[in-house]
């Protein structure tokens, strides 16, 4: 590895805003905003829309189908299925 071309890497947390996720990680992402760690120590945190912890599935957030009603609009288009 070259030196000098390289970012600084350093622990950062990462902050999922859903469902309050937040690892401990390293990276080279620069944060004004800090967050105090389970050592007491600050720690810069960076915000995420996504993470691991945050899919739809897992946290209930994704939206009801309601599959009956598109079964019945499609017949009331194109008629009954045929078997």
């Amino acid at each position: 590895m070259r030196h000098g071309i390289h970012p600084a890497s350093r622990p950062v947390v990462l902050r999922d805003r859903a469902p309050g996720f937040r690892p401990p990680t390293r990276s080279t992402v620069e944060s004004r905003h800090t967050v105090e760690w389970q050592d007491g120590a600050p720690c810069p945190v960076v915000d995420v829309e996504i993470s691991s912890a945050g899919p739809p599935f897992r946290t209930g957030a994704s939206p009801v189908v309601d599959t009956a009603g598109r079964v019945e609009r499609f017949e009331r288009r194109h008629g009954p299925a045929r078997r």
